[in-house]
């Protein structure tokens, strides 16, 4: 029976469920334990979402997630869509206080939580009566209520309750930080989920054939776009959970032939730095892609000549677009040197100054965009939502400017500009540059405070393993590359910079690091 086209009328959840049936004995999600089919994934889904849905869960109910990528992981969050609730998956690496403020914000009854998770007896512990903990993966043994209670729902009956689920209904809550520091529940619909996945996989043309090496974070919007592609094609996910072995990574990726593989701009700097690509047959890989911040000319440079058969998307996005807004076409990676591209198919991006005009190519402005794929707004929070969502189109807060044929280049992030005497410098201008050094891993620059200028210019770099890298031969390289003005005043060395989960550089705990 064919499959009818993904739109955004249709939520993931019925596709996936006609996707499944059609390629039921195909792999669907393989973790480090075992490979579930997606004739079993479908029947793990059902076990999940008949277990909540006689337990009295109503459409519209909040369930968080607390796990590891895993088949567990699909099934869960698949599990919740089928029953009618609402995901609202979180950072595995908080403590104990977040992930008890995030349950309480969201209003959620069910949590899902790794059984081994660190945090899970203080979670426990303080966790009102009301909200239902189960232990993911756990045995069934001993006193442990929640592991038992996993037990049961693993091995009860696998029926898909009738939910009628509408495209404008709330998929997902996804918590995110964003510049502030403070946490946002950005709230996707399935219509947003589906309008995003449907205009990924155009540009991707991903098919049942293809599989990806997946090391990305499935709570991060980045890695829930992974996942969510993949199953909607019939593709296979295999997971490796961390980078910690950058030779282990590339390996698997050579022995299991993967279409694809995805990662943020760090991750690219570490397979680059640490592993000789040209040791591996790497010749099943068709295509890469980088989000989760911008990446340095040089990087993608490396990127290049290191996998010249491969196709490299470069891409761009926000959560509040429920993952992508822009991607730069593989064939015009050394025309457009440096541009995330053009707005993803069904989405519109326009180039915005301090009135709201549209700006002229070369004219730095703000990014705003218009689609389907636009959040419904920040969870329970009007007025943040009312700052970024104006008149249908979603303010990014990121600065760019687009050439004369409309392709987009960053020049920044609103609130990350350095302000030094009348000069507003764009730090990523000068990553970009120190990048091309040799011997320069990854690169951070923030401004510090100064009684004069505002503000001076301080990079924080990691060199490669072995590479002698000094502060002259960086400064002599940005004279020869910037303004004076964009020159770092001061360069430190470091062994790795601060990240979150995702790979995304902290800046905030750098300008921390700098006020001590």
């Amino acid at each position: 029976m064919p499959i009818d086209a993904l739109t955004p009328q249709t939520p993931l959840i019925r596709h996936f469920r006609a996707v499944a049936e059609a390629h039921a004995n195909t792999p669907a999600v393989t973790d480090n334990s075992r490979q579930a089919s997606y004739r079993e994934l479908l029947d793990e889904i059902g076990q999940v979402a008949a277990y909540l849905h006689a337990q009295g869960l109503q459409k519209g109910d909040r369930v968080v997630l607390l796990l590891a990528n895993s088949v567990d992981y699909a099934a869960v969050f698949y599990g919740v869509w089928a029953a009618g609730g609402v995901t609202v998956a979180l950072n595995t690496q908080s403590k104990a206080r977040d992930i008890l403020n995030w349950v309480k914000h969201s209003g959620s009854r069910w949590l899902f939580m790794d059984a081994r998770h660190a945090e899970r007896a203080a979670v426990a512990e303080s966790l009102d009566d009301d909200t239902r903990m189960v232990a993911v993966a756990a045995q069934a043994a001993g006193d442990d209520e929640a592991a038992i209670l996993w037990q049961t729902i693993r091995s009860g009956v696998a029926e898909w309750p009738e939910v009628a689920l509408e495209a404008q209904d709330l998929a997902s809550i996804i918590y995110t930080s964003g510049t502030t520091g403070y946490p946002k529940g950005v709230t996707l619909s399935h219509g947003n989920l589906s309008a995003n996945v449907s205009s990924i996989l155009q540009y991707l043309e991903l098919t049942a054939q293809d599989s990806i090496l997946n090391v990305l974070p499935f709570y991060y919007s980045y890695g829930n776009s992974v996942l969510h592609t993949h199953l909607a094609v019939g593709g296979s996910l295999i997971l490796e959970n961390n980078l910690v072995y950058p030779h282990r990574v590339i390996e698997r990726m050579a022995n299991e032939r993967v279409s694809g593989f995805s990662g943020v701009p760090s991750t690219f700097a570490l397979l680059l730095g640490r592993v000789n690509l040209e040791d591996y047959d790497l010749s099943g890989l068709r295509y890469l892609t980088q989000a989760g911040g911008a990446m340095a000319p040089a990087l993608a440079d490396k990127l290049v000549a290191a996998l010249p058969h491969t196709r490299i998307f470069i891409m761009y996005g926000q959560t509040e677009a429920s993952a992508r807004l822009a991607y730069l076409p593989p064939d015009q990676l050394i025309d457009k040197r440096g541009s995330i591209g053009i707005a993803i198919p069904d989405t519109t991006i326009e180039v915005r100054n301090s009135d709201g005009q549209v700006t002229q190519p070369g004219e730095t402005g703000e990014i705003c965009a218009s689609g389907h794929n636009i959040m419904q707004g920040y969870w329970g929070d009007p007025e943040k939502t009312a700052e970024v969502l104006i008149d249908g189109w979603l303010h990014t807060g990121d600065l760019a400017h687009t050439d004369a044929d409309g392709y987009l280049y960053i020049d920044g992030r609103s609130s990350d500009m350095i302000k030094s005497g009348a000069n507003r410098i764009s730090p990523k201008e000068i990553e970009e540059v120190i990048q091309e050094v040799e011997g320069v891993m990854e690169v951070a620059v923030i401004g510090i405070p100064d009684e004069m200028l505002g503000e001076i210019i301080r990079a924080y770099v990691v060199p490669k393993p072995g590479s002698e890298l000094d502060k002259m031969s960086i400064q002599r390289h940005c004279k020869s590359n910037l303004a004076i003005y964009k020159i770092p005043k001061e360069i430190a060395f470091i062994d790795e910079l601060p990240k979150t989960a995702s790979g995304k550089i902290q800046r905030f705990v750098l300008q921390e690091k700098a006020a001590k």
